[in-house]
């Protein structure tokens, strides 16, 4: 009988593997259009990264008993905006650095407009592969699009970013730092959990509900370790520079609450993120399993 750390190591390097395969597909650099643009959108996509985004979809496509099959072209989707969202973080307008994922950012690798073209390029490959996602009918295409949307828009992710850059230097409280992040951080997070549930066409209320609130929950406590990792990681471990947030006084739930604070509101969120899976059974076990990793990842 396998434990939770193995099930879960076995279903992420299947998930990696299977969003590796279809991104690479995707990626391509056959066709017409700018090879440079194109070896760009790969560098950025698939040199590395964990693949938490589509790994949270097909486990909660797992969970309300659907096939992970119609999940896969989602799951791809969100790890599009993800990698065009972290170009963007790192251009020199926006948190300039120079690391990321252990080595030269996508502006450094090739030129500040080219990674520039090449956010601008996922992202619309990602709506543009989920409005022609296979297995889904057009009612789901349509309600996926519009989650997409809103997590990754100015409601969202990008309203995030906005936030974070106004704080620069700034006192926030832990609610203005809470608002920030559920939305740069905790909405894509949120929306690749309803994403997977969106699969299933007898999703329920109460399942998307309990969800929603799991997701949520998660993506606060995926900050929280981002920004204790930012004051105790190591550079050549979490694969950008530690203490660059410090540098930077950005205000984060350590500089808020105190590195020992920090650790107890992020085991709160674990447990309350665990008790919203309360009503699933054995099938969503992964779900239990990826908030336990989230918040004890070194990287």
């Amino acid at each position: 009988m396998s434990t939770p750390k193995t099930r879960l190591t076995t279903f992420l390097e299947k998930c990696r593997n299977r969003i590796d395969a279809d991104l690479e597909k995707q990626l391509s650099t056959s066709g017409n259009g700018s090879d440079r643009l194109q070896q760009a959108m790969r560098y950025s996509v698939l040199g590395g990264g964990k693949r938490i985004r589509p790994a949270l979809c097909l486990a909660a496509a797992a969970a309300v008993g659907q096939d992970e099959e119609s999940a896969i072209v989602p799951a791809c989707c969100l790890e599009l905006i993800h990698a065009y969202s972290l170009i963007h973080d790192d251009l020199p307008a926006m948190d300039d650095d120079e690391l990321r994922r252990g080595r030269a950012t996508t502006h450094i690798a090739f030129d500040e407009a080219t990674a520039i073209l090449a956010g601008d390029a996922l992202q619309t490959l990602a709506f543009g592969l989920l409005a022609e996602a296979p297995w889904l009918d057009n009612h789901t295409r349509l309600a996926m699009i519009r989650e997409l949307a809103s997590a990754s828009g100015h409601l969202g992710m990008v309203g995030g970013q906005a936030i974070d850059l106004e704080s620069v230097g700034r006192s926030l409280t832990i609610e203005q730092l809470e608002k920030m992040h559920r939305h740069k951080t905790g909405a894509l997070i949120a929306a690749s959990v309803r994403l997977g549930a969106l699969t299933a066409p007898n999703v329920t209320e109460n399942q998307l509900h309990a969800l929603t609130i799991y997701s949520q929950t998660l993506g606060l406590a995926f900050q929280v370790q981002d920004d204790l990792l930012d004051v105790e990681g190591d550079t050549t471990v979490i694969g950008k520079p530690q203490g660059s947030d410090v540098a930077r006084a950005k205000p984060t739930y350590p500089s808020l609450l105190g590195t020992a604070g920090a650790r107890d509101y992020l085991s709160q969120l674990l447990d309350a993120s665990l008790a919203s899976l309360e009503g699933f059974g054995t099938e969503g076990d992964i779900l239990r399993d990826m908030a336990g990793y989230v918040v004890a990842r070194t990287h």
